[in-house]
């Protein structure tokens, strides 16, 4: 036996604090690595825990807030490369892959914050009672 006396054992999986969970694409409940099945899509279900990923509505909020951030930043960068060095046009071209870089890894740290949070408090969809 090894350890302190008193330590707790050590698990497989723990369960993650927000930025671990979204920066890794780690599970909420247990901490596996088995968030996303692809680049952006979330997987049915945990394999490690059985949380069912699938039931839980992440919603277009994460898209929004990205696009007006993404949108604003690169704007307000080529605005200012061009006003300041005013280089050819296919010097541009650099922005499109950094959008579509930066826009896929803010949608995979969004969707999964949004999806931790929805996991630790419990949010449901919402329903009427009759």
């Amino acid at each position: 036996m090894s350890g302190a006396a008193g330590a707790r054992p050590i698990t497989r999986h723990e369960a993650p604090g927000l930025a671990r969970a979204s920066l890794g694409g780690r599970c909420p409940r247990c901490g596996a690595k088995t968030l996303f099945e692809g680049l952006l899509t979330f997987a049915k279900r945990c394999p490690a825990c059985g949380l069912g990923i699938g039931e839980y509505n992440v919603g277009d909020g994460p898209a929004a807030f990205l696009i007006l951030i993404l949108g604003t930043v690169i704007g307000a960068a080529a605005i200012g490369l061009e006003l300041a060095l005013a280089p050819a046009w296919y010097v541009h071209l650099v922005w499109v892959p950094l959008v579509i870089g930066l826009a896929i890894l803010g949608l995979r740290l969004g969707k999964a914050a949004m999806l931790f949070q929805e996991v630790r408090n419990e949010a449901r969809e919402g329903r009427l009672s009759r």
